[in-house]
C-alpha cells in the first residue's frame, strides 16, 4: 500500500512539473521555471521510494500512463488544447494499457 502512495504523490507531483513546463513560457517566468526542477526532482524522489516495494515495469506504466492522461486532460480543460475523437480515443488506450500492464503483474 506504501508503494501506492509514493506512485500516486510522484504522478501529482510529475503533472505539477509539466504544468508549469508550460507555464514557465520557456523560462521566461521565474517561478514556473524553478518549480519545473523542484516537482521533477520530488516526483523523482517519490518514484525511487515506490520501486524499492514495487515492480519497476508497473509503477513505470502507470507513472508514464496516468501522468500523459491527466497532462492531455490538463491541457484540454486549462490550456484549451483541442481534443479531437482520435487524441481522447488514444488516451483511453494508454489507460486500458496501463491497466493491462498491471494485471499481468498481478497475475504472478
Amino acid at each position: 500500500m506504501q508503494a501506492w502512495i509514493f506512485l500516486i504523490t510522484a504522478i501529482g507531483l510529475e503533472v505539477s512539473g509539466t504544468t508549469c513546463l508550460k507555464l514557465a513560457e520557456g523560462f521566461t517566468r521565474f517561478w514556473p521555471s524553478i518549480l519545473i526542477f523542484v516537482f521533477y526532482a520530488l516526483s523523482f524522489v517519490s518514484l525511487t521510494f515506490c520501486v524499492k516495494q514495487m515492480e519497476i515495469s508497473i509503477a513505470y506504466a502507470v507513472w508514464s500512463g496516468l501522468g500523459t492522461f491527466l497532462i492531455a486532460i490538463i491541457g484540454f480543460a486549462y490550456f484549451k488544447e483541442p481534443m479531437p475523437v482520435v487524441k481522447l480515443l488514444s488516451l483511453f488506450l494508454i489507460v486500458a494499457g496501463v491497466i493491462g500492464v498491471n494485471l499481468s503483474g498481478a497475475a504472478e
